[in-house]
């Protein structure tokens, strides 16, 4: 029974001595969870809505006996509303770049009434006049972005690039004759219509501009963008003898809302 007990002992001295021999554990502290903010590189898509007023000059020229030219300024302003798609780099910490095209369906139109001249023959006094539309049923642009990174979730960026849009006129002539003596008109003036010629140009030109993004969640952003279209000068009607040269520019403001395709991405740099 002794020799049991003196056995043991020992035993329980030996592990003591052997654990006390060995190294600490050391403490390892648990990895901290990255959060992955907010990653701008990938493609995305979505839709915006907003107003644009269009600026058409119009430069008539006027045959005998109206010889001249005239030329007329129309507001040509309306709703427009569409969908764009892109795709971003994000390149490091502050910096995207990336390309879009959208794609605009509008309610601009212009309309005017304008005098193109008044001449007296003999007791007549004849005034010719036209009434004109311009409507830009829709367009779409081809552009590059940049852009700085306010914060991870704020891009404020330029844009530029190819626009192409269709640009409608059409015109209306008429003839008024008032009957004089000396300079006193006698009754009632007589007016005259002449048949409507209309024609649609699918017009290439640019645009630039500028606008603010901000995600709200790492797939989810909305946009407020500001651009300025140019479809240059092209003539209307060219050969018939009523050629009309317009010239369209375009002012645009839009809201939009994109998706961001794909989860998010832990961006090295």
């Amino acid at each position: 029974m002794k020799l049991i007990v003196v056995t043991a002992a020992l035993s329980l001295l030996a592990t003591n001595a052997m654990a006390a021999d060995l190294a600490a554990k050391p403490y390892v502290k648990a990895p901290p969870i990255v959060d992955p903010g907010y990653n701008w590189t990938g493609f995305y898509a979505g839709l915006n809505g907003g107003y644009s007023w269009g600026r058409a000059n119009e430069t008539a020229l006027i045959g005998a006996p109206f010889a001249g030219a005239a030329t007329v300024k129309q507001n040509v302003d309306g709703g427009l509303g569409g969908a764009q798609i892109g795709y971003n780099w994000q390149v490091d910490r502050k910096w995207v770049v990336g390309v879009e095209a959208d794609i605009q369906g509008t309610g601009e139109r212009g309309r005017s009434n304008n005098g193109l001249g008044t001449l007296r023959i003999g007791v007549f006094g004849v005034t010719a006049s036209s009434a004109t539309s311009t409507d830009f049923p829709w367009f779409a642009t081809f552009r590059a972005r940049g852009g700085f990174l306010i914060d991870p979730s704020l891009l404020l960026y330029a844009t530029g690039g190819l626009a192409v849009g269709e640009v409608k006129f059409a015109s209306t002539p008429a003839v008024t004759i008032q009957l004089f003596d000396g300079n006193t008109p006698i009754g009632a003036p007589v007016s005259a219509t002449g048949p409507t010629a209309s024609e649609r140009q699918t017009r290439v030109g640019w645009t630039l501009g500028a606008g603010l993004e901000k995600k709200f969640t790492p797939n989810w952003s909305a946009k407020l963008e500001y651009l300025y279209v140019d479809l240059g000068t092209k003539t209307f009607f060219s050969g018939t003898g009523n050629d009309i040269d317009v010239r369209f520019r375009d002012h645009i403001l839009r809201a939009g809302i994109n998706y961001q395709f794909g989860g998010p991405v832990v961006a090295k740099y």
